[in-house]
């Protein structure tokens, strides 16, 4: 052992040093030397620090997890040259429109914060989220996958917080899909259980019985479409705007992919053709251009319309013509496309040759003419509700739309550079850039404004956005801002970390 003994100045005592070899799954190791009355607590502080980890699960030669913080490295039985395993788990965020949710992939506990009636408030359920693998969001619930396949919801009941009904079913589920108050969950064997406000997609009794060998689950706002192994499609949910295909549904064979607006399903079939049902409010009736719908390779959809990239590359729309539905401004200058993005009124083209083209409702994006000549080798697009944002191949941003959306990016322009990825709220922007550092811009009420944690968006590793708020892992911390009510303030989310995972 080495032995520590106190310099001039300090009190006469020696404390016992203990090294501890800590391996990664990958191999790599470090020896650590701590004094034997610390704490596992500031073990896992050196471990994050040496290794450059954030959440980190500590297991000993004989399988036992190291959990009490507060425990001394003595009495949790560490010796001198015994061997622990650090286990990262990777910080995943998720968000309700008002509630973020932090937890370690395969970890244990998971920590919520913002408005308890969206699912911020989730200590009634922390005991139950063991092996957290994946979760998923309605407006106002959350909806935790676990390794054994079982499911823990917390949040608003009228949400799909509430799965007690329909909990002892929730056996084997492979993933789930989400509508604004409703939660589909697909089991192994193929089938559907369904939970929350029952008329907008919570209850699938009536069509129950035909929900076997389910593929993929497709949601719109109060509706849900299932594919089917047979490529046949199941609706269910608010009859009114997408839940009953009954109209449709002889034509609906060999199914590939379904978008859906607000209020309508858009179903690509095998042979390039498009089925659409739903409310003719919100592009439900593709009538008037089914003709034209052939070789249909990708549809995309704003709030009350679709448009369909052809095989050629041209670009088919129909629905609200406020809302992107009518292409016919621009209709000659739709070649090449590739990818298509949408506002909730506007759809922004991106073609080959790096160019973009939008259309729809002007207030939401619809027209770029003001940049236009300033959009080239554009490589993505991301929208906030009224506003785009394009991402050039140098790293740089042009923006449209909405000025108080983050369709005005002036007063940030000359940081916006090398930026890697952009995320967005429903009125706002953040960029997170190559050194790590983060821009945000857009309404300040809803993450515009990053002034108050700026200086600490340093490294950051990932963006989560609700409605209102954002948050960013930064640096071994979580920080949020915007709306302070919806998810905006994390001021004690680092304690809870603390007090959950370790320091």
């Amino acid at each position: 052992k080495i032995i520590k003994i106190a310099g001039a100045g300090e009190a006469m005592v020696s404390q016992e040093m203990i090294r501890l070899d800590v391996v990664l799954p990958s191999g790599r190791s470090e020896k650590l030397d701590l004094e034997e009355c610390s704490t596992v607590g500031e073990l896992r502080t050196l471990v994050k620090k040496t290794f450059g980890l954030f959440l980190v699960k500590l297991v000993t030669a004989k399988g036992r997890v190291l959990l009490d913080q507060l425990e001394t490295l003595k009495i949790a039985g560490l010796q001198d040259g015994d061997c622990l395993t650090a286990l990262s788990l990777q910080a995943t965020l998720a968000a309700t429109e008002q509630a973020f949710a932090v937890w370690g992939l395969g970890g244990d506990g998971i920590i919520t914060w913002g408005s308890p009636t969206a699912g911020g408030d989730s200590p009634f359920v922390t005991h139950q989220l063991r092996s957290v693998q994946h979760v998923q969001t309605t407006r106002g619930a959350f909806a935790a996958t676990l390794a054994d396949g079982s499911v823990v919801t917390w949040g608003n009941p009228t949400s799909g917080g509430d799965s007690s009904a329909v909990q002892d079913r929730l056996k084997n589920v492979q993933q789930i899909q989400a509508a604004n108050l409703a939660f589909a969950a697909i089991l192994a064997d193929g089938s559907v259980v369904t939970w929350g406000n029952r008329i907008s997609g919570g209850d699938c009794s009536a069509v129950q019985d035909r929900l076997i060998n389910v593929n993929q689950v497709q949601a719109a706002n109060a509706a849900f479409a299932a594919i089917l192994a047979d490529g046949s499609v199941v609706s269910w949910g608010n009859p009114e705007v997408g839940g009953d295909n009954s109209a449709v549904q002889d034509q609906l064979k060999s199914v590939q992919q379904v978008q859906a607006t607000d209020g309508a399903f858009a179903a690509i079939l095998a042979n390039g053709s498009v089925v659409t049902w739903g409310s003719s409010r919100f592009a439900g009736d593709s009538s008037a251009v089914r003709h034209r719908l052939v070789n249909v390779t990708h549809v995309q959809a704003t709030t009350r319309a679709f448009a369909a990239i052809l095989a050629d590359g041209s670009v088919v729309a129909w629905g609200g013509a406020e809302a992107g539905g009518d292409s016919s401004s621009v209709e000659d200058q739709l070649n090449d496309v590739r990818q298509i993005q949408a506002t909730s009124l506007a759809f922004a083209a991106i073609l080959a040759d790096g160019t973009v083209i939008a259309w729809g409702n002007p207030s939401a994006g619809g027209d770029c003419s003001a940049v236009r000549d300033r959009l080239t080798n554009v490589q993505q697009v991301q929208a906030t509700y009224w506003a785009f944002a394009a991402l050039l191949a140098d790293g740089s941003v042009i923006t449209w739309g909405n000025p108080q959306n983050g369709g005005d990016s002036a007063c940030v322009q000359d940081r916006l550079t090398n930026v890697k990825q952009i995320h967005a709220t429903r009125t706002a922007f953040a960029a997170i850039l190559a050194d790590g550092s983060v821009v945000s811009w857009g309404d300040p009420a809803a993450g515009g404004d990053s002034s108050a944690v700026q200086d600490r968006l340093k490294h950051v590793q990932q963006i989560q956005a609700a409605s209102f708020a954002f948050t960013a892992i930064s640096d071994g911390s979580v920080l949020s801002w915007g709306r302070s009510a919806a998810g905006g303030d994390s001021d004690e989310v680092q304690k809870r970390i603390m007090d959950l995972w370790g320091p």
